[in-house]
Protein backbone atom coordinates (compact mmCIF):
# COMPACT_ATOMS: atom_id res chain seq x y z
CA UNK A 1 0.00 0.00 0.00
CA UNK A 2 1.11 3.39 -0.41
CA UNK A 3 1.58 6.30 2.95
CA UNK A 4 -1.31 7.21 3.90
CA UNK A 5 -1.81 11.05 3.10
CA UNK A 6 1.20 13.50 1.70
CA UNK A 7 1.08 16.98 2.31
CA UNK A 8 1.74 20.44 1.29
CA UNK A 9 4.75 22.59 2.19
CA UNK A 10 4.09 26.30 2.81
CA UNK A 11 8.80 26.11 2.22
CA UNK A 12 7.87 24.98 -1.28
CA UNK A 13 5.70 27.87 -2.24
CA UNK A 14 7.47 31.00 -0.31
CA UNK A 15 10.04 30.50 -3.47
CA UNK A 16 7.10 30.92 -6.61
CA UNK A 17 6.07 34.27 -4.88
CA UNK A 18 8.69 35.92 -5.47
CA UNK A 19 10.38 37.74 -2.01
CA UNK A 20 6.96 39.77 -1.61
CA UNK A 21 6.83 40.66 2.63
CA UNK A 22 3.98 38.44 3.00
CA UNK A 23 5.07 35.61 1.13
CA UNK A 24 5.22 33.38 3.72
CA UNK A 25 2.05 34.18 5.20
CA UNK A 26 0.34 34.16 1.58
CA UNK A 27 2.17 30.73 1.15
CA UNK A 28 0.92 29.20 4.48
CA UNK A 29 -2.89 30.18 3.69
CA UNK A 30 -2.68 28.51 0.38
CA UNK A 31 -1.16 25.33 1.43
CA UNK A 32 -3.78 25.28 4.41
CA UNK A 33 -6.39 25.62 1.65
CA UNK A 34 -5.42 23.18 -0.54
CA UNK A 35 -4.76 20.65 2.11
CA UNK A 36 -7.84 21.47 3.53
CA UNK A 37 -9.30 20.00 -0.15
CA UNK A 38 -6.98 17.58 -1.18
CA UNK A 39 -7.56 15.86 2.65
CA UNK A 40 -11.54 15.76 1.79
CA UNK A 41 -11.02 14.82 -1.58
CA UNK A 42 -8.61 11.58 -0.53
CA UNK A 43 -10.30 10.69 2.87
CA UNK A 44 -13.82 10.50 0.55
CA UNK A 45 -12.17 8.13 -2.10
CA UNK A 46 -10.49 5.62 0.62
CA UNK A 47 -14.13 5.51 2.42
CA UNK A 48 -16.07 4.82 -0.91
CA UNK A 49 -12.77 1.67 -1.62
CA UNK A 50 -13.74 0.29 1.96
CA UNK A 51 -17.52 0.31 1.29
CA UNK A 52 -16.29 -1.61 -1.50
CA UNK A 53 -14.04 -3.95 0.08
CA UNK A 54 -16.38 -4.70 2.73
CA UNK A 55 -19.58 -5.37 0.17
CA UNK A 56 -16.82 -7.93 -0.78
CA UNK A 57 -18.28 -9.70 2.20
CA UNK A 58 -21.35 -9.97 1.07
CA UNK A 59 -20.08 -12.01 -1.96
CA UNK A 60 -17.79 -14.20 -0.14
CA UNK A 61 -21.46 -15.68 1.83
CA UNK A 62 -23.15 -16.28 -1.64
CA UNK A 63 -20.13 -17.96 -3.07
CA UNK A 64 -19.77 -19.80 0.19
CA UNK A 65 -23.43 -20.63 0.48
CA UNK A 66 -23.24 -21.80 -3.11
CA UNK A 67 -20.42 -23.91 -2.57
CA UNK A 68 -21.70 -26.36 0.42
CA UNK A 69 -24.70 -28.24 0.51
CA UNK A 70 -28.01 -26.89 1.00
CA UNK A 71 -28.25 -28.49 4.49
CA UNK A 72 -25.43 -26.22 5.84
CA UNK A 73 -26.51 -23.33 4.14
CA UNK A 74 -27.47 -21.13 7.20
CA UNK A 75 -24.28 -22.47 9.33
CA UNK A 76 -21.71 -20.56 6.59
CA UNK A 77 -23.62 -17.84 5.99
CA UNK A 78 -23.74 -17.07 9.79
CA UNK A 79 -20.09 -17.28 10.39
CA UNK A 80 -19.57 -14.96 7.39
CA UNK A 81 -21.02 -12.10 9.34
CA UNK A 82 -19.44 -13.60 12.63
CA UNK A 83 -16.08 -12.71 10.59
CA UNK A 84 -17.18 -9.33 10.00
CA UNK A 85 -18.63 -8.73 13.45
CA UNK A 86 -16.03 -10.49 15.80
CA UNK A 87 -13.39 -9.18 13.27
CA UNK A 88 -14.73 -5.49 14.05
CA UNK A 89 -14.35 -5.73 17.71
CA UNK A 90 -11.05 -7.22 17.91
CA UNK A 91 -9.07 -5.53 14.87
CA UNK A 92 -10.40 -2.00 16.81
CA UNK A 93 -9.56 -3.22 19.78
CA UNK A 94 -6.50 -4.81 19.09
CA UNK A 95 -5.17 -5.36 15.28
CA UNK A 96 -5.23 -1.44 14.18
CA UNK A 97 -2.40 -0.74 17.07
CA UNK A 98 -0.60 -4.31 15.86
CA UNK A 99 -0.72 -3.01 12.09
CA UNK A 100 -0.07 0.57 12.31
CA UNK A 101 0.58 1.56 15.40
CA UNK A 102 3.72 3.94 15.10
CA UNK A 103 6.38 4.86 16.33
CA UNK A 104 7.24 1.30 16.98
CA UNK A 105 10.02 -1.73 15.94
CA UNK A 106 10.06 -3.69 12.88
CA UNK A 107 7.92 -6.46 14.41
CA UNK A 108 4.88 -5.50 16.14
CA UNK A 109 3.09 -1.83 16.16
CA UNK A 110 2.34 -0.55 19.58
CA UNK A 111 -0.09 2.90 19.63
CA UNK A 112 -3.51 3.28 18.30
CA UNK A 113 -5.38 0.52 20.78
CA UNK A 114 -8.97 0.68 20.76
CA UNK A 115 -8.21 4.26 18.66
CA UNK A 116 -7.02 5.79 20.97
CA UNK A 117 -5.07 9.76 19.56
CA UNK A 118 -7.03 8.74 16.23
CA UNK A 119 -7.64 10.71 14.16
CA UNK A 120 -4.09 12.59 13.95
CA UNK A 121 -3.67 16.31 11.96
CA UNK A 122 -3.30 16.78 8.13
CA UNK A 123 -0.09 18.21 8.98
CA UNK A 124 1.37 14.90 11.06
CA UNK A 125 0.24 12.89 7.66
CA UNK A 126 -1.07 9.95 9.34
CA UNK A 127 -4.57 8.51 9.19
CA UNK A 128 -8.06 9.47 9.47
CA UNK A 129 -10.79 6.64 10.80
CA UNK A 130 -11.32 6.58 6.80
CA UNK A 131 -8.26 4.55 7.37
CA UNK A 132 -9.11 2.49 10.21
CA UNK A 133 -12.47 1.15 8.26
CA UNK A 134 -10.36 0.39 5.09
CA UNK A 135 -7.98 -1.89 7.28
CA UNK A 136 -10.80 -3.33 8.83
CA UNK A 137 -12.50 -4.45 5.44
CA UNK A 138 -9.08 -6.38 4.46
CA UNK A 139 -8.41 -7.74 7.59
CA UNK A 140 -11.84 -9.72 7.65
CA UNK A 141 -11.58 -10.61 4.19
CA UNK A 142 -8.82 -12.93 5.49
CA UNK A 143 -10.98 -14.13 7.85
CA UNK A 144 -13.47 -15.05 5.33
CA UNK A 145 -10.92 -17.08 3.68
CA UNK A 146 -10.15 -19.19 6.08
CA UNK A 147 -13.91 -19.74 6.43
CA UNK A 148 -14.19 -21.56 3.18
CA UNK A 149 -11.67 -24.11 3.31
CA UNK A 150 -13.37 -25.54 7.46
CA UNK A 151 -16.39 -25.32 6.01
CA UNK A 152 -19.24 -27.65 6.80
CA UNK A 153 -17.45 -29.81 9.63
CA UNK A 154 -16.50 -27.18 11.96
CA UNK A 155 -17.94 -25.73 15.28
CA UNK A 156 -19.55 -22.80 16.12
CA UNK A 157 -17.17 -21.96 18.57
CA UNK A 158 -14.11 -22.92 17.01
CA UNK A 159 -15.44 -19.85 13.91
CA UNK A 160 -15.60 -17.70 16.96
CA UNK A 161 -12.16 -18.12 17.99
CA UNK A 162 -9.88 -18.48 14.91
CA UNK A 163 -11.89 -15.36 13.78
CA UNK A 164 -11.09 -13.01 16.53
CA UNK A 165 -7.26 -14.54 16.75
CA UNK A 166 -6.88 -13.73 13.06
CA UNK A 167 -7.96 -10.60 12.63
CA UNK A 168 -6.56 -9.36 15.89
CA UNK A 169 -3.42 -10.58 16.24
CA UNK A 170 -2.01 -13.00 13.59
CA UNK A 171 -3.16 -11.10 10.27
CA UNK A 172 -2.03 -7.40 11.87
CA UNK A 173 1.54 -8.48 12.65
CA UNK A 174 1.96 -9.46 8.69
CA UNK A 175 0.61 -6.49 7.76
CA UNK A 176 2.83 -4.50 10.07
CA UNK A 177 5.94 -6.33 8.78
CA UNK A 178 5.10 -5.58 5.06
CA UNK A 179 2.71 -2.38 4.91
CA UNK A 180 3.53 -0.23 8.24
CA UNK A 181 6.37 2.67 7.93
CA UNK A 182 8.35 0.54 10.27
CA UNK A 183 7.96 -2.93 9.36
CA UNK A 184 11.42 -4.66 8.88
CA UNK A 185 10.01 -5.66 5.03
CA UNK A 186 8.20 -2.20 4.02
CA UNK A 187 8.34 -1.11 0.65
CA UNK A 188 7.22 2.34 2.46
CA UNK A 189 10.55 2.34 5.31
CA UNK A 190 12.63 5.09 4.36
CA UNK A 191 15.81 3.33 5.10
CA UNK A 192 16.89 0.30 5.81
CA UNK A 193 14.64 -1.68 2.71
CA UNK A 194 15.17 -5.30 2.93
CA UNK A 195 17.30 -6.31 0.02
CA UNK A 196 17.42 -1.96 -1.01
CA UNK A 197 13.94 -3.03 -1.98
CA UNK A 198 11.50 -4.12 0.59
CA UNK A 199 8.63 -6.37 -0.69
CA UNK A 200 5.99 -5.18 -2.61
CA UNK A 201 2.32 -6.82 -1.88
CA UNK A 202 0.41 -3.65 -3.26
CA UNK A 203 -2.99 -5.00 -1.90
CA UNK A 204 -2.47 -8.25 -0.61
CA UNK A 205 -1.58 -11.23 -2.21
CA UNK A 206 0.65 -12.12 0.82
CA UNK A 207 -0.50 -10.25 3.74
CA UNK A 208 -4.20 -10.80 2.97
CA UNK A 209 -4.85 -14.27 0.44
CA UNK A 210 -1.67 -15.90 1.62
CA UNK A 211 -2.51 -15.34 5.28
CA UNK A 212 -6.31 -16.62 4.98
CA UNK A 213 -5.27 -19.40 2.65
CA UNK A 214 -2.66 -20.98 4.59
CA UNK A 215 -4.65 -20.80 7.79
CA UNK A 216 -7.70 -22.22 5.95
CA UNK A 217 -5.04 -24.88 5.44
CA UNK A 218 -4.04 -25.94 8.73
CA UNK A 219 -7.42 -26.13 9.42
CA UNK A 220 -8.73 -28.07 6.89
CA UNK A 221 -5.82 -30.71 7.06
CA UNK A 222 -6.14 -30.78 11.44
CA UNK A 223 -9.77 -31.36 10.88
CA UNK A 224 -9.69 -33.69 8.15
CA UNK A 225 -11.61 -33.78 5.21
CA UNK A 226 -15.39 -34.06 5.40
CA UNK A 227 -17.34 -37.51 5.80
CA UNK A 228 -17.64 -39.26 2.13
CA UNK A 229 -15.31 -36.80 0.12
CA UNK A 230 -13.02 -39.70 -0.14
CA UNK A 231 -14.26 -43.59 -0.60
CA UNK A 232 -12.74 -46.47 0.81
CA UNK A 233 -10.01 -47.05 -1.70
CA UNK A 234 -9.13 -43.54 -1.35
CA UNK A 235 -10.50 -42.11 -4.29
CA UNK A 236 -11.62 -38.66 -4.76
CA UNK A 237 -15.54 -38.39 -4.52
CA UNK A 238 -17.33 -35.13 -5.58
CA UNK A 239 -19.88 -33.20 -2.63
CA UNK A 240 -21.39 -30.64 -4.81
CA UNK A 241 -22.29 -27.24 -3.92
CA UNK A 242 -25.72 -26.83 -3.95
CA UNK A 243 -26.30 -23.56 -6.29
CA UNK A 244 -24.01 -22.67 -9.16
CA UNK A 245 -26.44 -19.56 -9.07
CA UNK A 246 -25.42 -17.89 -5.81
CA UNK A 247 -21.77 -19.08 -6.92
CA UNK A 248 -21.74 -16.95 -9.78
CA UNK A 249 -23.45 -14.16 -7.84
CA UNK A 250 -21.03 -13.96 -4.76
CA UNK A 251 -17.85 -14.17 -8.17
CA UNK A 252 -19.68 -11.20 -9.25
CA UNK A 253 -20.01 -9.28 -6.26
CA UNK A 254 -16.43 -10.01 -5.60
CA UNK A 255 -15.05 -9.14 -8.96
CA UNK A 256 -16.80 -5.53 -8.23
CA UNK A 257 -15.67 -5.63 -4.60
CA UNK A 258 -12.18 -5.96 -6.06
CA UNK A 259 -12.15 -2.67 -7.43
CA UNK A 260 -12.07 -1.13 -3.88
CA UNK A 261 -9.92 -4.02 -2.83
CA UNK A 262 -6.92 -3.20 -5.62
CA UNK A 263 -7.35 1.04 -7.02
CA UNK A 264 -8.32 1.53 -3.28
CA UNK A 265 -4.97 0.88 -2.05
CA UNK A 266 -3.87 3.86 -3.60
CA UNK A 267 -5.12 5.32 -0.46
CA UNK A 268 -5.15 8.70 -2.08
CA UNK A 269 -6.11 9.57 -5.69
CA UNK A 270 -5.40 13.75 -5.45
CA UNK A 271 -1.51 13.42 -5.93
CA UNK A 272 0.37 14.12 -8.90
CA UNK A 273 3.60 12.85 -9.58
CA UNK A 274 6.70 14.27 -11.52
CA UNK A 275 5.15 16.76 -13.45
CA UNK A 276 2.30 18.83 -11.10
CA UNK A 277 -1.09 19.65 -13.38
CA UNK A 278 -0.14 17.09 -15.71
CA UNK A 279 -2.22 13.66 -16.76
CA UNK A 280 0.21 11.36 -15.10
CA UNK A 281 -0.62 11.72 -11.37
CA UNK A 282 -2.11 9.03 -8.92
CA UNK A 283 -5.53 9.11 -10.59
CA UNK A 284 -4.07 7.71 -13.55
CA UNK A 285 -2.12 4.61 -11.50
CA UNK A 286 -5.55 4.18 -10.22
CA UNK A 287 -6.97 3.56 -13.80
CA UNK A 288 -4.09 1.55 -14.57
CA UNK A 289 -5.00 -1.05 -11.48
CA UNK A 290 -8.46 -1.31 -12.01
CA UNK A 291 -7.37 -2.22 -15.87
CA UNK A 292 -4.75 -4.51 -14.83
CA UNK A 293 -7.06 -6.27 -12.43
CA UNK A 294 -9.63 -6.76 -14.84
CA UNK A 295 -7.21 -8.54 -17.27
CA UNK A 296 -5.55 -10.46 -15.01
CA UNK A 297 -8.90 -11.92 -13.86
CA UNK A 298 -10.22 -12.07 -17.23
CA UNK A 299 -7.34 -14.02 -18.35
CA UNK A 300 -7.69 -16.63 -15.46
CA UNK A 301 -11.01 -17.18 -16.33
CA UNK A 302 -10.43 -17.85 -19.89
CA UNK A 303 -7.97 -20.13 -19.23
CA UNK A 304 -9.44 -22.22 -16.84
CA UNK A 305 -12.35 -22.53 -19.19
CA UNK A 306 -10.71 -23.81 -22.17
CA UNK A 307 -7.84 -25.85 -19.80
CA UNK A 308 -10.72 -27.55 -17.82
CA UNK A 309 -12.73 -28.24 -21.06
CA UNK A 310 -9.55 -30.46 -22.30
CA UNK A 311 -8.89 -31.93 -19.50
CA UNK A 312 -12.39 -33.34 -18.54
CA UNK A 313 -14.68 -32.99 -21.44
CA UNK A 314 -17.29 -29.83 -20.48
CA UNK A 315 -17.39 -26.26 -19.80
CA UNK A 316 -17.97 -26.10 -16.04
CA UNK A 317 -19.24 -22.95 -14.59
CA UNK A 318 -18.18 -23.28 -11.24
CA UNK A 319 -14.28 -23.68 -12.43
CA UNK A 320 -14.42 -20.62 -14.55
CA UNK A 321 -15.44 -18.63 -11.42
CA UNK A 322 -12.56 -20.22 -8.89
CA UNK A 323 -10.18 -18.99 -11.95
CA UNK A 324 -11.13 -15.62 -12.40
CA UNK A 325 -10.74 -15.24 -8.30
CA UNK A 326 -7.26 -17.06 -8.71
CA UNK A 327 -6.29 -14.49 -11.47
CA UNK A 328 -7.45 -11.47 -9.28
CA UNK A 329 -5.87 -12.92 -5.92
CA UNK A 330 -2.51 -13.16 -8.15
CA UNK A 331 -2.89 -9.74 -9.50
CA UNK A 332 -3.21 -8.32 -6.01
CA UNK A 333 0.41 -7.91 -4.84
CA UNK A 334 1.57 -6.41 -8.12
CA UNK A 335 -1.11 -4.71 -9.93
CA UNK A 336 -0.26 -1.06 -9.54
CA UNK A 337 3.42 -1.92 -10.62
CA UNK A 338 3.06 -3.94 -13.76
CA UNK A 339 1.75 -3.08 -17.45
CA UNK A 340 -1.34 -4.36 -18.40
CA UNK A 341 0.32 -7.03 -20.86
CA UNK A 342 2.16 -8.87 -17.79
CA UNK A 343 -1.34 -8.96 -15.97
CA UNK A 344 -2.34 -11.19 -18.71
CA UNK A 345 1.09 -13.18 -17.73
CA UNK A 346 0.05 -13.20 -14.11
CA UNK A 347 -3.94 -14.40 -15.42
CA UNK A 348 -2.57 -17.22 -17.84
CA UNK A 349 0.05 -17.81 -14.57
CA UNK A 350 -2.75 -18.05 -11.92
CA UNK A 351 -5.20 -20.65 -13.50
CA UNK A 352 -2.16 -23.41 -14.31
CA UNK A 353 -1.38 -22.59 -10.41
CA UNK A 354 -4.50 -23.02 -9.06
CA UNK A 355 -5.34 -26.35 -11.76
CA UNK A 356 -2.06 -27.80 -10.43
CA UNK A 357 -2.68 -27.35 -6.84
CA UNK A 358 -6.30 -28.56 -7.08
CA UNK A 359 -4.29 -31.79 -8.62
CA UNK A 360 -2.12 -31.88 -5.63
CA UNK A 361 -5.09 -31.35 -3.29
CA UNK A 362 -6.90 -34.87 -4.27
CA UNK A 363 -3.76 -36.61 -4.66
CA UNK A 364 -3.15 -35.94 -1.12
CA UNK A 365 -6.57 -36.20 0.44
CA UNK A 366 -6.49 -32.52 1.19
CA UNK A 367 -10.98 -31.53 1.73
CA UNK A 368 -11.42 -27.92 1.05
CA UNK A 369 -15.06 -27.32 0.00
CA UNK A 370 -14.42 -24.05 -1.64
CA UNK A 371 -10.56 -24.45 -3.06
CA UNK A 372 -9.73 -21.51 -0.92
CA UNK A 373 -6.10 -22.68 0.31
CA UNK A 374 -5.20 -23.55 -3.42
CA UNK A 375 -6.94 -20.47 -4.85
CA UNK A 376 -5.73 -17.35 -2.54
CA UNK A 377 -2.64 -19.18 -1.01
CA UNK A 378 -1.24 -20.87 -4.10
CA UNK A 379 -2.07 -18.07 -6.20
CA UNK A 380 -1.43 -15.14 -3.87
CA UNK A 381 2.50 -17.06 -3.91
CA UNK A 382 2.41 -16.48 -7.72
CA UNK A 383 1.02 -12.87 -7.61
CA UNK A 384 4.12 -12.36 -5.31
CA UNK A 385 6.79 -14.13 -7.55
CA UNK A 386 5.12 -12.51 -10.92
CA UNK A 387 5.62 -9.38 -9.03
CA UNK A 388 9.12 -9.79 -8.51
CA UNK A 389 9.87 -10.52 -12.04
CA UNK A 390 7.62 -7.61 -13.84
CA UNK A 391 7.59 -4.63 -11.94
CA UNK A 392 8.28 -1.82 -13.92
CA UNK A 393 10.94 0.87 -12.70
CA UNK A 394 8.80 3.93 -13.52
CA UNK A 395 5.81 2.90 -11.58
CA UNK A 396 8.02 1.52 -9.06
CA UNK A 397 9.63 4.65 -8.28
CA UNK A 398 6.13 6.81 -8.30
CA UNK A 399 4.52 4.81 -5.92
CA UNK A 400 7.44 3.78 -3.57
CA UNK A 401 9.72 7.08 -4.02
CA UNK A 402 13.13 6.36 -2.74
CA UNK A 403 15.94 6.14 -4.66
CA UNK A 404 15.65 6.08 -8.69
CA UNK A 405 18.06 2.91 -8.82
CA UNK A 406 15.36 1.14 -6.75
CA UNK A 407 15.47 -2.92 -7.60
CA UNK A 408 12.34 -3.52 -9.83
CA UNK A 409 11.18 -6.88 -11.83
CA UNK A 410 13.96 -9.03 -13.03
CA UNK A 411 12.37 -9.65 -16.45
CA UNK A 412 12.00 -5.35 -16.64
CA UNK A 413 16.34 -4.99 -15.87
CA UNK A 414 16.09 -4.57 -12.08
CA UNK A 415 18.07 -7.55 -11.01
CA UNK A 416 16.84 -9.86 -8.70
CA UNK A 417 16.90 -8.23 -5.24
CA UNK A 418 13.33 -7.62 -5.56
CA UNK A 419 12.26 -11.25 -6.08
CA UNK A 420 14.26 -11.90 -3.42
CA UNK A 421 12.82 -10.19 -1.08
CA UNK A 422 9.42 -11.50 -2.48
CA UNK A 423 10.55 -14.93 -1.65
CA UNK A 424 11.55 -14.18 1.50
CA UNK A 425 7.84 -12.80 2.26
CA UNK A 426 5.88 -16.12 0.68
CA UNK A 427 8.69 -18.07 3.07
CA UNK A 428 7.86 -15.71 6.72
CA UNK A 429 4.29 -15.72 5.93
CA UNK A 430 4.40 -19.80 5.50
CA UNK A 431 6.22 -19.60 8.92
CA UNK A 432 4.34 -17.13 10.68
CA UNK A 433 0.37 -18.60 10.01
CA UNK A 434 1.87 -22.43 10.34
CA UNK A 435 2.94 -21.61 14.19
CA UNK A 436 0.13 -19.49 15.28
CA UNK A 437 -2.77 -20.98 12.93
CA UNK A 438 -1.62 -24.43 12.91
CA UNK A 439 -1.31 -24.41 16.83
CA UNK A 440 -4.72 -22.43 17.27
CA UNK A 441 -6.45 -25.17 15.73
CA UNK A 442 -4.64 -28.08 16.70
CA UNK A 443 -5.40 -26.84 20.57
CA UNK A 444 -8.86 -26.25 19.20
CA UNK A 445 -9.20 -30.01 18.35
CA UNK A 446 -7.32 -31.22 21.48
CA UNK A 447 -9.74 -29.31 23.70
CA UNK A 448 -12.60 -30.86 21.71
CA UNK A 449 -14.09 -27.59 19.76
CA UNK A 450 -12.96 -28.05 16.58
CA UNK A 451 -14.86 -30.82 14.81
CA UNK A 452 -18.46 -31.60 15.21
CA UNK A 453 -19.90 -35.05 15.82
CA UNK A 454 -20.53 -37.33 12.71
CA UNK A 455 -23.64 -37.49 13.22
CA UNK A 456 -24.50 -34.02 12.81
CA UNK A 457 -22.26 -33.64 10.08
CA UNK A 458 -24.73 -36.14 8.41
CA UNK A 459 -27.77 -34.86 9.26
CA UNK A 460 -26.78 -30.92 8.66
CA UNK A 461 -25.57 -28.30 10.69
CA UNK A 462 -28.65 -26.18 9.49
CA UNK A 463 -30.96 -28.99 11.46
CA UNK A 464 -28.90 -29.76 14.05
CA UNK A 465 -26.97 -26.44 15.29
CA UNK A 466 -29.16 -23.67 13.73
CA UNK A 467 -32.80 -24.51 14.68
CA UNK A 468 -33.95 -25.87 10.69
CA UNK A 469 -33.21 -25.82 7.53
CA UNK A 470 -32.50 -22.49 5.50
CA UNK A 471 -34.70 -23.40 2.80
CA UNK A 472 -36.54 -26.84 1.17
CA UNK A 473 -34.06 -28.69 -0.81
CA UNK A 474 -32.35 -31.76 -1.33
CA UNK A 475 -28.90 -32.07 -2.21
CA UNK A 476 -28.20 -33.86 -5.08
CA UNK A 477 -26.47 -37.78 -5.01
CA UNK A 478 -26.35 -37.15 -0.67
CA UNK A 479 -26.09 -40.36 1.40
CA UNK A 480 -26.66 -38.57 4.36
CA UNK A 481 -30.27 -37.68 3.47
CA UNK A 482 -32.76 -40.86 3.93
CA UNK A 483 -35.90 -39.96 2.63
CA UNK A 484 -38.87 -41.58 4.12
CA UNK A 485 -41.75 -42.21 1.20
CA UNK A 486 -45.16 -40.76 2.60
CA UNK A 487 -47.95 -43.19 2.40
CA UNK A 488 -50.95 -42.50 0.16
CA UNK A 489 -54.17 -43.58 1.21
CA UNK A 490 -57.71 -44.01 -1.12
CA UNK A 491 -59.09 -40.89 -1.65
CA UNK A 492 -63.11 -41.05 -0.82
CA UNK A 493 -65.09 -42.07 2.62
CA UNK A 494 -64.04 -45.01 4.75
CA UNK A 495 -65.92 -48.24 4.40
CA UNK A 496 -68.62 -48.84 6.76
CA UNK A 497 -67.68 -52.17 7.55
CA UNK A 498 -65.95 -53.01 10.82
CA UNK A 499 -63.06 -53.75 8.97
CA UNK A 500 -61.03 -50.66 7.71
CA UNK A 501 -60.31 -50.50 4.07
CA UNK A 502 -56.39 -51.15 3.79
CA UNK A 503 -54.20 -48.41 2.56
CA UNK A 504 -52.96 -48.28 -1.17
Amino acid sequence: MSTPYSVCQAADLVPLLGNTPNATAAASYLCNSFSTITYAVDNTYLLFSAYLVFAMQLGFAMLCAGSVRAKNTMNIMLTNILDAAAGGLSYYLFGFAFAFGAPSNGFIGRHFFGLKHVPQSISAGTFDYSFFLFQWAFAIAAAGITSGSIAERTQFIAYLVYSAFLTGFVYPIVSHWFWSADGWASATRTDNLLFGSGAIDFAGSGVVHMVGGIAGLWGAVIEGPRLGRFDKEGRSVVLKGHSASLVVLGTFLLWFGWYGFNPGSFLTIAKAYSNPGGVFGQWSGVGRTAVTTTLAGSTAALTTLFSKRLLVGHWNVLDVCNGLLGGFAAITSGCSVVEPWAAIVCGFGASWVLIGFNKLAEKVKFDDPLEATQLHAGCGAWGLIFTGLFARKKYVNEIYGGSPDRPHGLFMGGGGKLLAAQIIQILVILGWVTATMGLLFYGLKVLKLLRISDDDEMAGMDLTRHGGFAYVYHDEDDSSEKRTPIPTGRVGPRSTNSAQSPAV
